[in-house]
């Protein structure tokens, strides 16, 4: 399985416009060649080189196996695009775009795409990053990385 974006490589800078500096849009993702087996995908962002330890910056979850991709800006529409959104460590749902102290050095942002074996993970509305990453683990068959840096 692969995941990937328009937006940056592997490895590479995050553009402004997908951080707290910028208009805070979710980045556009795709993925490809789930396992066998897949009913629906989670999605999460995390940055461990936060000051007091790994920071969850998104979690999506609930996404419909046919999906191949997530456009930019889509986290914004998550009920009308059939997904469900957790609480970040901003205490808001969905996405919180890079947004590491000033003159902390360069921060990287793991994206997480996990392949799983169920339909819906059983969790309630407003659940956090850390329990939607929990559970999603429980049913995952795959995941895929992708990995942008920020600093400020």
């Amino acid at each position: 399985m692969r995941l990937s974006s328009s937006a940056f490589s592997d490895g590479g800078p995050i553009p402004r416009r997908f951080t707290c500096d910028g208009e805070d849009l979710s980045p556009p993702l795709s993925w490809s060649d789930p396992p066998t087996g897949t009913r629906s995908f989670a999605l999460l962002c995390d940055d461990p080189d936060a000051p007091g330890g790994t920071f969850h910056h998104w979690a999506v979850y609930d996404i419909a196996v046919d999906r191949t991709e997530l456009a930019q800006g889509s986290d914004r529409h998550a009920d009308a695009q059939g997904f469900k959104r957790a609480a970040n460590d901003f205490n808001r749902l969905g996405y919180g775009g890079p947004c590491p102290p000033q003159r902390h050095g360069p921060h990287r942002y793991q994206f997480c795409l996990l392949a799983l074996s169920v339909d819906h993970l059983p969790l309630r509305k407003g659940s956090s990053c850390r329990e939607v990453e929990r559970e999603a683990r429980k049913h995952a068959l795959a995941e895929a990385g992708l990995v942008g840096t920020y600093e400020r």
